[in-house]
């Protein structure tokens, strides 16, 4: 395969996009077992580097709340120390976002632009050499990323937007899941990455967040992890140890996830989640759409690996702007 290079949009079309987007965003412990290491190299295989910063006192997760998405990120980053303290001058930095399907923003199956885009300016203005927006999409990847507003908002921000015509996979090594499956070489590449979900329901797993986003940096063959999904969710949170994760709770989608469709499944949260604990980050997520994270069993399964806990008391509540 030829080496990958960015889905580009002329001026022109980026304007339009971002413009048309946001006119459409304003109409609308204890217990714990010994954790073992996932990220296991098997010859030929490419090792999954633990993206993850050292602990800081500035605390685990804060979560933000106003009508301004881009707000809402800044102020739930601040409250983790800034984000000087997770990415540094020089360093590559790849943005995670859920672009699996062709909706619009209002319809909330996939991450709000304007949450992807402040991530982007954020890395950017901590000297970021260079700043990647990548997924796989379930539907077409060029209608996804148009749709979404993701390709217009986080392409004028500064960022190179690649879909899945642009990535290229390679072997990795993900050790406790299927054999044979790939990754998506930027992200291995990267020096940082920011997990970026959406809050939404999801038919086999009850709710889908951070740790279920990873399915959208494997290849070929990983609809076999549905047939496991919360051992799979577990596992890919294991292998996968993010610089940040940011939950996009703007929109929810309520039901009929994760394609959704109808604004009737959509509610108006207008939040913002950062968080360096992956679970915390998802039993948060999880509770907006009424679920107990005792009872999911990809929360439990997480805990009892030591990926993390699912203990609400420990987010920050930030308030309304």
């Amino acid at each position: 395969m030829s080496e990958p290079g960015p889905t580009t949009i002329t001026r022109r079309e980026a304007v339009l996009r971002l413009a048309s987007t946001a006119a459409a965003a304003a109409a609308v412990g204890a217990g714990v077992v010994a954790f073992h290491d996932r990220r296991i190299v098997h010859p030929g295989a490419a090792p999954v580097p633990d993206w993850r910063v050292p602990a800081s006192g500035a605390g685990v997760a804060a979560a933000a709340r106003s009508t301004d998405p881009a707000g809402n990120v800044r102020r739930a980053v601040a409250a983790l120390g800034g984000i000087e303290r997770f990415v540094r001058a020089g360093e590559s930095v790849l943005i995670k976002p859920n672009v699996g399907w062709d909706r619009l923003p209002e319809q909330a199956a996939d991450t709000d632009p304007f949450v992807v885009a402040e991530l982007v300016r954020l890395c950017r203005s901590a000297g970021a050499r260079r700043v990647v927006v990548a997924d796989i999409s379930c539907n077409d990847p060029r209608r996804c990323f148009a749709s979404s507003g993701i390709l217009a908002a986080a392409g004028t921000a500064g960022a190179e937007v690649f879909d899945a015509r642009g990535l290229r996979l390679v072997p990795a090594a993900l050790s406790g899941l299927a054999e044979g499956l790939e990754v998506v070489e930027e992200l291995l590449r990267a020096d940082r990455v920011i997990n970026v979900p959406v809050v939404k329901h999801h038919s086999l797993s009850r709710v889908t967040l951070g740790m279920k986003n990873w399915f959208g940096v494997l290849g070929a063959g990983r609809n076999r992890l549905h047939q496991d999904i919360d051992m799979a969710v577990a596992e890919l949170g294991a292998i996968f140890r993010p610089t940040l994760t940011v939950v996009d709770a703007t929109r929810v989608l309520t039901a009929n996830g994760p394609v959704g469709g109808s604004l009737a499944d959509v509610r108006t949260v207008g939040a913002v989640l950062a968080a360096t604990d992956p679970v915390l980050a998802d039993a948060w997520g999880a509770a907006l759409l009424g679920s107990r994270p005792q009872d999911l069993g990809f929360i439990a399964q997480a805990e009892q690996r030591g990926l993390g806990r699912a203990d609400l008391a420990r987010v920050a509540e930030l308030g309304t702007a």
